[in-house]
């Protein structure tokens, strides 16, 4: 693997101007190559209010924490470290993930246009005014949108797809974002009917095992819509090491399936990304093969 670490800009949280600003082609146009994007969302595009329970494991008593102080814990809850003493409940209504789950509105609720927790985290969001809640992707999510390249939302969130789409919509509304982004897909991996179409019939599957199984989904939907070519480039950001474990894993299928496309993965975490290019070793090219171009760059 090739590993560039980098140290995000100062000024990434600062409001977007469009003024000026030239549309850029893929860098693997003139080849017929595309660059798809695929992001988690929280605190890798965006920094949310969104929290979780945790539950006593004698008291029963509730604790909430955020989803980053999760990313970088949930391997100690119940067994070591400050949350030893505690354990998850994934009951969807009254469990440690609740919150990340859209609510059952009754009639009434809905004529009265009563709005999902998502909704209200992301306008919570919004109404800060300095932009601290744009996570470390939040430039490459931007640029991705404003050149209309092929976004995936894959999220451990529950949600419907629906209600990913209305969140994002109004960053476009407050100006945040150009327009709506080129959705090839989007994953909730939490949703039961999103893990049914990814194949856990069962429900047993973990969040990195699905978000594994929506990243194969995605480029396989990819080259379906847009064709087969050497030339495209896959990349998937996440905050989650335990994620990011099994994303690597996937990626390296998918690079011994289609060897000839280049695939990343990043890694966010606090002001910083870490990315790795994924490098199969194959073959010796023929002296007649023509060398691709450098793959190693924004993807």
């Amino acid at each position: 693997m090739r590993i560039l670490r980098q140290k995000l800009a100062k000024n990434q949280t600062q409001l977007e101007l469009d003024i000026g600003r030239p549309y850029e082609l893929d860098r693997n146009a003139h080849l017929g190559g595309k660059s798809f994007y695929f992001f988690d969302f929280d605190d890798n595009v965006a920094y949310l209010s969104t929290p979780i329970v945790i539950f006593h494991k004698q008291t029963g008593e509730e604790k909430t924490i955020s989803s980053g102080e999760f990313a970088r814990e949930n391997k100690n809850i119940g067994t070591d470290g400050k949350f030893a003493d505690y354990f998850l409940n994934f009951d969807d209504f009254k469990g440690s993930f609740r919150h990340f789950r859209d609510k059952n509105f009754s009639l009434i609720d809905k004529i009265i246009r009563k709005k999902q927790l998502f909704l209200k985290d992301i306008e919570s969001a919004l109404e800060t005014k300095d932009y601290g809640w744009k996570a470390p992707s939040w430039n490459c999510f931007y640029h991705a949108t404003f050149n209309r390249r092929p976004v995936s939302i894959i999220t451990a969130r529950g949600h419907n797809q629906e209600t990913i789409m209305d969140g994002i919509n109004l960053m476009v509304r407050d100006g945040h974002l150009p327009h709506t982004p080129n959705y090839l897909s989007i994953y909730p991996v939490s949703n039961p009917d999103v893990r049914l179409e990814l194949g856990d019939k069962k429900l047993v599957q973990s969040v990195p095992e699905l978000k594994r199984a929506a990243i194969r989904e995605s480029v396989e939907k990819a080259i379906q819509v847009y064709g087969h070519s050497p030339y495209h480039r896959f990349g998937m950001s996440d905050d989650d090491p335990k994620n990011v474990e099994l994303i690597t894993e996937e990626m390296k299928e998918l690079k011994r399936k289609y060897s000839d496309m280049s695939f990343f993965v990043i890694y966010t975490k606090q002001n910083t990304f870490e990315k790795k290019e994924i490098i199969i070793p194959r073959k010796r090219r023929t002296p007649s093969s023509e060398p691709k171009p450098e793959q190693l760059g924004l993807f």
